[in-house]
């Protein structure tokens, strides 16, 4: 049987609010689309007013509601909707007396998110952002879901402007922060690499005051991070000999990672069943966070091994269109210079033909088009025999590309179905890759069911 949640009573009391009856609560959402039987509906004020949706969400089975007016429904009032979510976040908090770890970075944050869950879920009651709920609304919400059980808390914070980080710490207050690497990413909204870094930094903010930041040593930009934090202890890691977790060796082929780290004078082996060398610092960064914790390391290295790789983020399948056997690497949620570069390389581990389906990197701002153009260094050192080039930025690509190399340039992935027709081969390996405004995790299901 579900637990109750919240009561209304529970609500009122944290919100300042005022209840028009006794309800208990199972769940939260705001979003009508995925809110299920006995959740609390909270209507949020933005380009359109929540408020609109009470009926459909009481229709759908809420177990009640947050609102600014008076209704017939059973609500609790409250002065503003968000700030009420925020406060119920922060009952949440104090409720659970959960160890809070935040991840951000440029890429790699949602992986290590959802990694981490599982290494702590090995060793208590663990409760997680779902998908990439790393904004103003989705970290409060993930917050206010937090069951009073709750040991850990694993929190992924995002960001497209400065201050925003700085916002969402103050209001989560970790325990650990971790940023994962700083790079290109969102150059649309800084003029350069180094507001990011200072954005992501801003992490540090809502740091607990004996809160520890995890760091990439081998980031170029980690050192001018450090150098913020004054009375805040400092763990890194990565493949330089001064991390305090070291990539002693690792071993990368086409099903996974052989990795050996040393933490604090152990040697700690670990295999990862995803494939790529992205993944061996993902691991890094997880067992930085396990001994930032003071959790078991070992246990929370067995508990690395089972992670599996997820839909958009590298999840692999064997699929069969129209008599043609074909791996199929899916990387469609985003993209930017990082990631990507990571992806072409991850498909490099592949035997058989290579083909990799490419779309445009949005959000990197002026110098756009060259970053664009510097994935032709990766793909001609992966070898890979073919790609698909949708976007006006990575059709540039074509002109550094060995003609043999370009397969087509399309505008959407509409078109990149029909370019792939004429492409595959048996035993292909396909890599679809780009940022979510192209829609390419369409273009991954048509491959998936054969409609092609």
């Amino acid at each position: 049987m579900t637990k109750v949640l919240w009561t209304s009573k529970d609500i009122a009391n944290y919100t300042g609010g005022k209840e028009s009856e006794d309800f208990d609560i199972f769940g939260i959402s705001i979003d009508t689309r995925t809110l299920q039987k006995g959740d609390l509906f909270v209507p949020l004020i933005d380009e359109r007013d929540g408020h609109k949706f009470i009926p459909e969400a009481i229709k759908k089975g809420a177990g009640g509601t947050l609102s600014i007016n008076k209704n017939s429904y059973k609500t609790i009032i409250v002065k503003n909707t968000y700030e009420a979510l925020c406060d119920i976040g922060k009952a949440a908090l104090e409720r659970s007396g959960s160890l809070r770890v935040a991840v951000t970075g440029s890429v790699g944050k949602t992986s290590v998110k959802d990694a981490l869950a599982q290494m702590f879920s090995s060793v208590g009651s663990t409760h997680k952002s779902i998908k990439s709920y790393n904004n103003k609304w989705g970290v409060p919400l993930t917050m206010a879901r937090m069951p009073g059980s709750t040991g850990y808390g694993i929190f992924e914070l995002g960001m497209n402007h400065a201050g925003e980080i700085s916002e969402l710490s103050s209001l989560l207050k970790p325990d650990i922060a971790v940023i994962t690497n700083v790079g290109e990413a969102h150059l649309a909204q800084f003029n350069n690499v180094m507001e990011i870094a200072d954005a992501k930094s801003e992490i540090i903010d809502g740091l607990t005051a004996n809160g520890i930041l995890i760091l990439n040593n081998d980031n170029e930009y980690s050192s001018h991070i450090a150098n913020k934090v004054k009375d805040k202890k400092i763990i890194t890691f990565g493949y330089s000999v001064t991390s305090d977790v070291l990539v002693v060796s690792y071993q990368c082929n086409v099903d996974g990672s052989n990795l050996r780290l040393k933490i604090n004078k152990q040697l700690i082996d670990i295999y990862i069943s995803v494939p790529g060398k992205h993944w061996v610092e993902n691991a890094a960064t997880c067992m930085a966070v396990a001994y930032a914790a003071g959790i078991d390391l070992r246990k929370a290295a067995t508990a690395l091994s089972s992670i599996t790789a997820q839909p958009g983020r590298g999840e692999q399948s064997l699929i069969n269109i129209n008599g043609k056997n074909i791996t199929l690497i899916d990387e469609s949620y985003n993209a930017n210079v990082v990631s990507t570069t990571a992806s072409i390389n991850l498909l490099g581990l592949k035997s058989g033909r290579l083909i990799a389906v490419l779309g445009d990197m949005n959000e990197l701002g002026k110098n756009e088009l060259n970053l664009h153009l510097s994935l032709s260094k990766p793909i001609k050192e992966a070898s890979i025999d073919r790609v698909i080039l949708i976007g006006k930025n990575m059709h540039a690509l074509k002109n550094v590309l060995p003609p043999q190399t370009h397969s087509a340039s399309v505008k959407c992935w509409e078109q990149a179905i029909i370019a792939l027709k004429n492409e595959i081969e048996d035993g292909d390996n396909i890599l679809v890759k780009g940022s979510n405004s192209l829609h390419l995790g369409k273009l991954v299901e048509a491959l998936k069911v054969g409609k092609i």
